[in-house]
């Protein structure tokens, strides 16, 4: 078994690019993913998940160039958790999707 992810969704806000030491390109996006279903009782639910990815390098400079808020793309890449102190010292957690390819789907 591999860790393997694959989403197709909708770019929830603008990409936030930051460039690091020697040029190097890191994006963060949000992800919008949606599930729709149906009860027992025939009611039609419609689930909208959220979900965090980070790009590095080549995948960030096409998510800069390319991604933009509402726009439908499928994302390959993997699942990773983090951790980090916050100002007043409490420990938080992170869970999101490090991306290492793009589709961008739609006009």
């Amino acid at each position: 078994m591999k860790n393997i992810v694959q989403l197709i969704g909708y770019v929830g806000q603008e990409p936030e690019i930051k460039v690091l030491d020697a040029g190097k390109k890191l994006a963060n996006i949000s992800m919008a993913t949606n599930e729709v279903y149906f009860r027992e009782n025939g009611d039609k639910v419609e689930k909208t998940e959220w979900h965090r990815v980070v790009a590095w390098g080549k995948t960030a400079e096409v998510i800069e160039k390319y991604a933009a808020k509402g726009k439908k793309i499928a994302i390959g890449g993997k699942l990773t958790h983090r951790s980090y102190e916050d100002k007043e010292g409490k420990t938080c957690y992170i869970s999101e999707i490090l991306a290492t390819e793009i589709t961008f789907l739609g006009n």
